[in-house]
């Protein structure tokens, strides 16, 4: 065989190593895109009822018309151990050993009342919405922000990240 021959088909051989590789790398995604990474589940404020119907009292029936809901919108469960729901004026609530299940809500109300699986309560007497304008924030137990929903001055605005 001619030195000719042999760098010629050294090329051809390196070429075809060459399509072979790209073809594998191109064909990666694709084959990544059949194993999507498991969902992380999110939480959020779906839902307040910041003015109480009714007269505001102050009875616990009032109060506890006073709530907000927290949704998991994923699949898994989201341990909130630690996790708060602050209003503007430095009210907090702190889960205590609570778990949200997935595609699950919880409704946090403000006044006293026995806690379930669906419903907390801030033990409070005293309502913690304002009816006029106010900011939800809710956080995680690292005290980083997850969500916030405001009404009021600030509905018009849009959401705001404090």
């Amino acid at each position: 065989m001619s030195a000719f021959a042999s760098v010629t088909a050294r090329r051809a051989a390196a070429a075809a190593l060459a399509a072979g590789a790209l073809v594998s790398v191109v064909t990666l995604p694709a084959s990544a895109a059949d194993h999507p990474r498991p969902e992380r589940s999110k939480v959020q404020i779906s839902a307040v009822q910041y003015d109480s119907p009714g007269r505001d009292d102050r009875s616990n029936r009032s109060l506890n018309r006073e709530w907000v809901e927290i949704t998991n919108t994923g699949r898994r469960a989201v341990n909130l151990d630690g996790w708060t729901l602050r209003d503007e004026d430095g009210h907090e609530f702190t889960f205590h050993y609570y778990r949200l299940d997935g595609r699950s809500t919880v409704r946090v109300h403000t006044g006293e009342g026995r806690d379930s699986r669906s419903d907390l309560f801030q033990d409070r007497r005293h309502y913690v919405w304002d009816n006029r304008s106010d900011t939800a924030t809710l956080r995680n137990d690292h005290g980083r922000f997850i969500d916030d929903e405001s009404w009021g001055r600030h509905h018009g605005g849009g959401r705001h990240h404090r």
